[in-house]
């Protein structure tokens, strides 16, 4: 019985130390993050449960009634192994991309969780005993997972020290190497993929892949990819902190830079509005006195910064007939900075199929339109997108979470989307808890909770008809979009 429990026991917690190492790897390690996750609704949950309430009454009871905890706690992993198996065969399983760094932290997690059953299966022979230890464990399996990760922090920080001492390295050999820097709130990968187009066209590109905007993945490009052929690097920068920018200014050195646009994204781990403004305009003091920085003219706090600015400096966006549109603009303007004609340009412009930044236009299960807007979201993206979808035939619905990480400015936020909502939409089903009051306050009874991704399916296909069109917008469930979409294109 006890070999049996410890196995169910096994299959179990090492499910729990995966989701949190998928956690820690989707906040980037970044311990703000981390923690502003369980301030949401959902993050909440993880800690505070049914299933962990019963835990803590079982322990508590132990004294009392033991042999209660025995057989409780065995349905318990019983129930939660069987789960664990469907969650896997089914690919519902959330555990962390396979890297050198995750693959380590498994390992020791793993190891750490076989010692902790062998030490409880020589030392402890009563099965209800056994029980009560692995309940023990099963509680501060969160912690101990995160503990892991914290401990790895300083070996990470020496590894990336290495990889960004060789990238800076390997980067001061590229003497003639012009490299465009990207930095803001939002806009950052649409700006850089449509300048890497144009740029194309003329000069050979070299540009940051998807995510690769960290000082680990700017430093891994320059070492992977950066070669002799290469005259230009397009290279997108984000960061959570002041001095994060700078740091990968220092990395990349770059001689141009772009500010995209300035609002309430990440403000939890920013602190305040002013520390975002000064971290993102911390691209434009790192630029050489005969650089040029670029700025949208569409954004209020990249206006300010424009006037502040000493060196060469322009304003791109003016002419935006749409919000996102300077996104265009504004590679168009360094293009032409750098010495390209407009017929280039054109050229270049023709071969981008999608000119709306952000989104994708898919076809609908129903006949209906589906605008894909999952990649990322943020408060100026969530409104141009439904400004976007204002403009487009038939009725219109959509389906988001509440936004995260914007700190006290988030009851505000989600008060304006949810008035756009209003104005635009004729249902939005809202996944998440945390501002749906707020939105609701705005879209009135347009705005609906709904959380399972058969009860979200099973709503659409009874409101969508052919000519209605529907906006994705940030992180919905991966299932729900492979069932909406026409040979999920």
């Amino acid at each position: 019985m006890i070999t049996f429990l410890s196995a169910l026991w096994f299959i179990r917690t090492a499910k729990v130390i995966l989701f949190y190492l998928y956690l820690w790897q989707l906040k980037e390690y970044h311990i703000g993050r981390f923690l502003d996750h369980f301030r949401t609704v959902k993050g909440k949950q993880l800690l505070f449960n049914k299933l962990t309430l019963l835990k803590l009454v079982l322990l508590a009871s132990f004294p009392v009634v033991p042999l209660l905890l025995f057989f409780v706690g065995a349905v318990f992993y019983i129930f939660e192994t069987v789960k664990t198996l469907l969650d896997f065969l089914s690919g519902r399983l959330k555990k962390p991309v396979l890297t050198k760094k995750t693959l380590t932290l498994i390992s020791v997690a793993i190891l750490i969780e076989f010692l902790v059953l062998c030490a409880i299966s020589l030392n402890v022979k009563s099965v209800v005993w056994v029980v009560f230890w692995l309940l023990i464990f099963d509680v501060l399996a969160p912690f101990i997972a995160s503990v892991i990760v914290l401990l790895f922090q300083p070996i990470s920080a020496l590894a990336r020290l290495q990889i960004i001492k060789k990238a800076k390295n390997k980067r001061a050999k590229f003497k003639d190497l012009l490299v465009i820097g990207i930095a803001g709130s939002y806009g950052k990968t649409s700006t850089k993929e449509f300048l890497s187009v144009i740029l194309a066209e003329k000069y050979k590109v070299l540009k940051t892949k998807e995510h690769q905007n960290s000082e680990v993945g700017i430093s891994q490009c320059i070492l992977d990819n950066l070669s002799l052929g290469h005259e230009i690097f397009v290279c997108e920068m984000g960061a959570y902190n002041r001095g994060g920018i700078k740091l990968l200014c220092d990395i990349a050195n770059p001689k141009i830079g772009i500010l995209t646009g300035i609002n309430e994204q990440h403000l939890a781990t920013f602190g305040s509005l002013e520390n975002t403004i000064k971290a993102k305009y911390e691209l434009i003091e790192s630029l050489p006195a005969e650089g040029t920085a670029f700025f949208n003219a569409k954004n209020k706090y990249c206006q300010e910064l424009y006037e502040k600015t000493k060196i060469k400096k322009k304003l791109y966006g003016e002419r935006a007939t749409f919000t996102g549109e300077e996104n265009i603009l504004g590679a168009m303007a360094v293009a032409s900075e750098l010495g390209m004609t407009e017929e280039e340009i054109s050229k270049a412009l023709d071969k981008i199929e999608n000119k709306i930044p952000g989104i994708q236009v898919k076809q609908g299960i129903g006949g209906f339109k589906i605008i894909d807007a999952t990649y990322s979201a943020n408060p100026t993206g969530v409104i141009s997108h439904l400004e976007y979808l204002k403009a487009l035939p038939g009725r219109k619905v959509i389906v988001m979470p509440c936004l995260i990480e914007l700190g006290r400015a988030s009851k505000a936020v989600h008060q304006k989307i949810g008035k756009k909502i209003g104005e635009v939409c004729d249902l939005a089903i809202i996944t998440t808890k945390d501002r749906f009051k707020e939105i609701k306050e705005g879209a009135g009874d347009k705005a609906i909770f709904l959380e399972k991704p058969k009860e979200i399916l099973e709503k659409i296909k009874n409101f969508c008809k052919e000519g209605d069109t529907m906006l994705l917008e940030s992180r919905v469930p991966p299932e729900l979009l492979r069932k909406l979409v026409i040979n999920n294109q």
